[in-house]
This record gives C-alpha cells, sequence and structure tokens, in this order.
C-alpha cells in the first residue's frame, strides 16, 4: 500500500477527539472525514481539523480504507459491521461489542474479508506494560487496583465494561490459562450502573487475580502487582514505573531478596495503538490486541457483570427482609442463638 492510508474516526465524543487528533498528525496516515450522530458536533470537529464531517457514517465508507471506531458500547456492532462488510479494517474501541454473538459476528467477518480487527485496549501500548510482558512467566497471584475520580463519560455501561476491562484484558495476556470461576460484588453510587466493583478470577492452572475498579474515587490510581515462583513485581502505569523483587541466596542459606526500580519512557499509548493499527493493515499482520483476544476479555467482564446483577439481587432481598431467610443466617442463628 502506497502513500498515507486513508481513515476515518467514527464518533467524536472525548476519546473520539483524540483519535482523530493523532490521525491527523500521523505520518502514515490521512484523516479524510470524521462522522458523528450528532451534526453539530461533527461539525465542529471536522472544522477544527479541516476535513469533511458527516452525521451518517455511511456516506464515508467508499471514501477510506481503515476507520477507528469510538462511539458507545452499544453502536459498536452496527458500525464495525458496515466498515467490514465495505472492506474498511477497524479498530474499535473496548470492549469490542456488547454480546459475544455480535462478537463473534465480526471476528468471522474480518476473517472472511482479510481485515484487520484490532480492540482498543490501550493499556497494552503503554511502556510498562510491555516490559511487564518480558518479566512475568508464571503468575501465581495477581492483585491490580485501578481508581479514578468521577467523569460523567461513559455512564452508558458498568465500571467492568467500563475501566476494570483493562485491567481483564491484561491479566488474560499475561497467565495463559482458562478461566474456572469469576466472582464478583459492587455498587451503583453515581450511575444507574455499578460505579465501584471488586472481582475474583480463579484460574485452571491455579493462579488468582484480584481485580478492583472504582470510578468514584477521590484520586487516580493505576498499580498492578504480580507474584510467580522467586519474583514479586509491583507496577504503577501512573508513573511507569516498575520495583522487581527477585529471590537470592542470603547468608548461611537463608532466602533474600534482590530489590530493583527500573522506571520505562512515558509514551503516548494511544498514537502507540494508532501507529501499530497502521502498520498491521499495511503489512498484513496480526494485532497486538485481535478480536478474538479483545472477545476474551469481553466474555470475562460478561461474566463478572452477571456476578454483579446476582450480587445485586441479593442486596436488594437483604433490605426487604434483614432476616433474610438464607442458610448462612440460620447457622448463624443455630450456633449463636437468636
Amino acid at each position: 500500500m502506497l502513500g498515507k492510508l486513508p481513515m476515518a474516526v467514527i464518533g467524536t465524543g472525548h476519546f473520539g477527539l483524540y483519535h482523530a487528533k493523532k490521525i491527523a498528525a500521523s505520518d502514515s496516515a490521512e484523516l479524510v472525514g470524521i462522522a458523528d450522530i450528532n451534526p453539530e458536533r461533527a461539525a465542529e470537529v471536522g472544522s477544527a481539523l479541516g476535513v469533511p464531517a458527516v452525521s451518517d457514517h455511511r456516506e464515508l465508507l467508499g471514501c477510506v480504507k481503515a476507520a477507528s471506531i469510538t462511539v458507545p458500547t452499544q453502536a459498536h456492532f452496527g458500525i464495525a459491521r458496515d466498515c467490514l462488510t465495505a472492506g474498511i479494517h477497524v479498530l474499535v474501541e473496548k470492549p469490542i461489542s456488547d454480546s459475544l454473538a455480535t462478537a463473534d459476528a465480526l471476528i468471522a467477518l474480518a476473517r472472511t474479508k482479510h481485515l484487520v480487527l484490532q480492540v482498543g485496549h490501550l493499556v497494552r501500548f503503554s511502556g510498562v506494560a510491555q516490559a511487564l510482558q518480558r518479566h512475568v512467566s508464571r503468575p501465581l497471584y495477581i492483585d491490580s487496583v485501578r481508581i479514578t475520580p468521577f467523569s460523567g463519560r461513559s455512564t452508558d455501561v458498568n465500571v467492568v465494561l467500563d475501566l476494570m476491562i483493562h485491567d481483564i484484558d491484561l491479566v488474560l495476556s499475561l497467565v495463559d490459562s482458562p478461566i474456572l470461576s469469576i466472582d464478583a460484588a459492587g455498587a451503583p453510587v453515581f450511575t444507574d450502573h455499578e460505579d465501584i466493583c471488586s472481582a475474583r478470577v480463579k484460574f485452571a492452572n491455579g493462579c488468582l487475580a484480584n481485580i478492583t475498579a472504582s470510578r468514584i474515587s477521590f484520586k487516580t490510581e493505576r498499580r498492578m502487582r504480580i507474584f510467580q515462583p522467586s519474583s514479586y513485581l509491583s507496577v504503577n502505569f501512573d508513573t511507569q514505573t516498575m520495583i522487581i523483587a527477585r529471590k537470592t541466596d542470603g547468608e548461611g542459606g537463608t532466602a533474600a531478596a534482590d530489590i530493583a526500580e527500573v522506571s520505562y519512557e512515558e509514551v503516548d499509548a494511544l498514537e502507540r495503538e494508532i501507529e501499530d493499527f497502521i502498520a498491521c493493515v499495511r503489512e498484513g499482520r496480526r494485532p497486538l490486541v485481535s478480536g478474538e483476544e479483545g472477545r476474551r476479555a469481553l466474555e470475562a467482564a460478561l461474566i463478572a457483570t452477571r456476578e454483579l446483577q446476582a450480587h445485586a439481587e441479593f442486596v436488594m432481598a437483604a433490605n426487604r427482609d434483614p432476616d433474610l431467610k438464607h442458610p448462612l443466617n440460620h447457622n448463624l442463628k443455630r450456633r449463636f442463638g437468636g
């Protein structure tokens, strides 16, 4: 493919605008148009970037070879399907879609059409996350925390599909084993969906991952700790640093720890993600986060969401009936009286 790759951005909300700006500034792609269901927003962004703007994405399908889709999750499938059907390579924001059936349909369509389908799990492109892949060999226990102040964005989905799915995807890329079970609990606070969630993921190889996400905190914190035979890693995604503790032989044969802190270059993860997508289109290679990997993360997130729903039903029942008529409650009464 000669020259710059002609691309469109579909959806120009908060994050879509970033996509459009990165593509417009790219040396390997040309932003030839943007689309947004809101005509005023489309005109505003199109004018700022000097490109045509439309309110119907289908008007751009004959003009581009690739598209970045940054619309609400519920619209991912329909728009991505339109693009793939028209022979357009797709970078779709996470999650890949809102159901496994539609995710499977997109993956099958991309495979049939020999097109790139990449899912925007941005964390994978940070310097420290890519370094983490080189240091993790056989994780036994993972503890992950992602908390952020309330922004009012992405309130159409719960915190699992909004934030936690980033860490679910990263954990799944580190643990080469099927999931056995997921337990999750959370609560809606500022929105109609769960704004905080804690999930416990158990893998077939024995690895256990505790993943916590909140979008109603007073501070931003993105950390992950990984424990594996003979080493422990603590990652700070905000400062792009990693502390590595390795087991060594101390005096008299006792165990000791060799501790080192490594800082990684602050990179523009979104720029990396977009440039990797463009390179995959040009070279015909599999992206770092393929449709299949996006589907796996979605499957885990949907299981966690079902667990959240079960927990919500439990809380509602508990509020209706303080005694709850629950086996655990009966066991406590039998043991302690009352």
